[in-house]
């Protein structure tokens, strides 16, 4: 099996008698769109921090791409792109300056045509030469993500990628994501919004600083129910069944679907549905600690 382009083990961060994270064990397969899911205050940010070495973890080892963001920060700072959750950029320079400037820092080669091709991907084009005290905070976003893979990285790190982008934009950096991942990129996303894991090859689920759950969407999705309806001459039947296609099977093998089967009505849990009852679980069982 190749090396995980990601690769941590016990990972904690303490903030005083804060706890940001709490023994992450977390591996990354490379060329993988990783989705990071969970509610504000999870720990999302502090873990991409301690992935891109802009912090130091308080216990736990931490490998990217082999490297340690620590030990190894100037070898592997040219082999990621990082769009942090707020915007860093340079307020009086251009748009096109600050993504020619980050594409400087990264030695990218052929650069004016790369810094054209993601102001072009990221609809920024027709203002590259605005400074970027005047852009909205969507506007500095996009920004940010055209800096982040202007060198064209095998690694990509984005914490709240789309946050204060419109749907329109927010699907077409999403292809984008997908792009750049069958092309080999590992792309490792943070996101609060439920909508944006289905669209990962795998999930990694945060709840106060701990990794509480990390599978592919479609296995999360059935840790949760599905309500079903079946309508017949004489009525209809409700049950509430598991989410996996077997389940389903099982419980409409009663009926033998012959002619008196009118309709049959699946409602499966949505994902945000199933986290809300993992997150109340894990609630339960600290109480009883």
């Amino acid at each position: 099996m190749s090396t995980p382009a990601i690769q941590t083990q016990g990972i904690t961060k303490h903030y005083a008698a804060l706890q940001a994270l709490r023994g992450v064990d977390l591996s990354v397969p490379a060329g993988t769109l990783f989705g990071l899911l969970g509610p504000n205050g999870a720990g999302k940010s502090t873990l991409i921090k301690a992935l891109v070495g802009a912090l130091r973890p308080t216990a736990g080892t931490v490998r990217v791409l082999g490297l340690d963001p620590l030990r190894d920060r100037a070898a592997l700072r040219q082999q990621i792109g990082y769009m942090p959750q707020s915007p860093a950029l340079y307020q009086d320079l251009s748009a096109r300056d600050n993504v020619a400037f980050f594409g400087s820092a990264h030695h990218a080669p052929d650069l004016a045509r790369r810094v054209d091709e993601v102001l072009a991907l990221t609809e920024l084009s027709g203002r590259a030469g605005e400074p970027v005290r005047q852009f909205s905070g969507g506007m500095q976003r996009r920004v940010s993500l055209a800096s982040a893979i202007v060198h064209r990285p095998p690694m990509i790190l984005l914490d709240e990628p789309t946050a204060a982008v419109d749907p329109a934009l927010r699907a077409r950096f999403w292809q984008t994501f997908r792009d750049l991942a069958v092309q080999g990129t590992t792309l490792f996303i943070s996101t609060h919004l439920m909508d944006e894991a289905l669209l990962c090859d795998r999930v990694a689920v945060m709840r106060q600083g701990q990794l509480i759950a990390c599978a592919p969407p479609r296995e999360l999705l059935a840790m949760g129910s599905t309500r079903l309806t079946v309508v017949t001459e004489n009525g209809s039947l409700q049950s509430s069944i598991g989410s996996r296609p077997e389940d389903l099977a099982l419980a409409l093998r009663a009926f033998g679907l012959g002619h008196e089967v009118r309709g049959i009505e699946i409602i499966p849990d949505s994902l945000e549905t199933v986290l809300l009852r993992l997150f109340g679980q894990q609630d339960d069982a600290r109480r009883l600690q």
